[in-house]
Order: C-alpha cells, then structure tokens, then sequence
C-alpha cells in the first residue's frame, strides 16, 4: 500500500457532531473526500440535513452523507443516533466529537447555569458519544475516535472559565480513553485547535482590539482558514495514524509554541 493510499477512508464510516457548520463542517467534508461514508449531526434536523445535502453535492465526494438531529449533552439521544447510524450506513469506524459551544464573561458575571450549559455539550457531550460508540467499536475491535479539544486545553485565557475547563477535560478524557481502549485497536487522540473563522470567533474577529491581541500571540500572524482543519481530521481517521494514540495535536499557528 503506497502511503497516499494509507490515508483513504473508503469502505469507512465516520459520525461528526456538530458537523452541520464550522470546524466540524470542513471535518465532515474532508473526511468524505477521503472516501468515508458521513454521518453529521446538529441539534436542528434542518441544519443537519442542509449541510449532508451541501456535502453531498460537493463535485469531490461520492459517498453517502446523512444529517441527524442529536443533543449530545443527552446520553440518551446519543446512544440513539449511534444505533442509527450504524443501521443506516452498516457499520461505525471514526467518531469525531466536535460539537461544542462557548461562554465567555468574568467568573462573577458568568450564572452557574452557563457554566453548566458549556460542560454539558463540551465535556459531557464527549464521554456521553463516546459511551455510546463503545460497545460497537470494541466488537469490531478497530476504531479511530478523535475528540476536538483547543489550545485553551493547554494554554489559559482570562474570561474563560467554562471553555477552559471543558476543554482541559476533554484533553484528559482522551488520554484516559487511549489507554483504556489501546489493547483493543481503538485509538483516541485531540486536535487541539487555535483562533479559526468561526460563529462562534465572530465577536472576536469583529472587536479590533481584541483581534490584535489574538495575532500577536500567532507566530503565522493570521487566524487559520477553515480548510485548514481537514487535513490533520482525515490524518488521525485513517491507517497513516494507526501508530498515534493519546496525543494532543495543536493546529494553532504556532500559539503554544512559545
């Protein structure tokens, strides 16, 4: 098998959350570009089947993508959509946990409830999919399960507090589960992202300010375009990553180098 080969996805199945815009979009897309049959999923039906139709009709892809409707702060819904999928597309290989939201504010301005909603989709949405997947991925005994972190997993920002900590979980969460899962050929690694062109970047990139103080800490000097994501996506899905396990890859600019 020549190495470019080794990155193809095809004859796989891949479930993204929160792929119906964003990260997990472009996550979504490049990994049908690659081969692999797509399930997204968003918490509004619409959204989901939009973006599987948007996908879809993509002139570069050629596999069957689906969009499903999923709360994943919900153990329940998650563990349905998993037996969906699997029903659907006939199997389950790649788990990208991307869905995630964030509230920024001081931590005496910030209600307990907000703190809760960010843990809840962040953190708890992970190990809830996670959970869900188990059961099937190690029956099969091969899986590629890649939870989506941030450089705030690492590195700190003040008026971050429920992102912060989410995310800093989510990073201990995948190492748990790499050696958790290693004996069973399942690997479990974090892409750690930086600043990239989101919704939910909008009121950063629009405060110059503020937009300042991000690009002076990006040894790039820029934010990363949001096709930038996909590569290390379809890298840490496929058999070129099959000796990777419990790492943390940053896609930062540089950031957390420093």
């Amino acid at each position: 098998m020549s190495i470019l080969d080794k990155f193809r996805l095809d004859g796989r199945v891949a479930l993204v959350t929160g792929g119906n815009r964003g990260l997990g979009r472009e996550m979504a897309l490049a990994l049908a570009e690659a081969g692999a049959a797509v399930a997204l999923t968003s918490r509004d039906q619409e959204r989901a089947d939009e973006a599987a139709r948007e996908i879809s009709e993509s002139a570069t892809v050629s596999t069957m993508v689906r969009g499903y409707a999923c709360e994943v702060s919900d153990y329940a819904q998650t563990a349905l959509v998993v037996e969906q999928v699997i029903s659907d597309f006939g199997g389950l290989h790649i788990v990208v946990n991307n869905a995630g939201i964030n509230i920024r504010g001081p931590i005496d301005e910030l209600a307990p409830e907000e703190f809760k909603q960010v843990i809840d989709t962040n953190l708890t949405g992970v190990w809830n999919m996670c959970r869900a997947a188990a059961g099937h991925l190690k029956a099969q005994r091969y899986g590629r399960v890649i939870n989506v972190g941030s450089t705030l997993s690492i590195i700190a920002l003040p008026e971050r507090t429920p992102y912060a900590a989410s995310k800093g979980a989510v990073w201990q969460l995948t190492k748990v589960l790499a050696l958790e899962w290693a004996p069973l050929g399942i690997t479990v690694n974090a892409m750690l992202p930086g600043p990239f062109s989101t919704e939910m970047n909008v009121a950063l990139e629009q405060d110059p300010e503020k937009y300042r103080e991000f690009i002076a800490r990006i040894p790039l000097g820029r934010w990363g375009d949001l096709d930038e994501i996909g590569g290390l996506a379809v890298f840490l899905a496929s058999d070129a990553s099959s000796f990777v396990t419990g790492a943390g890859m940053t896609v930062d600019g540089g950031w957390t180098a420093h």
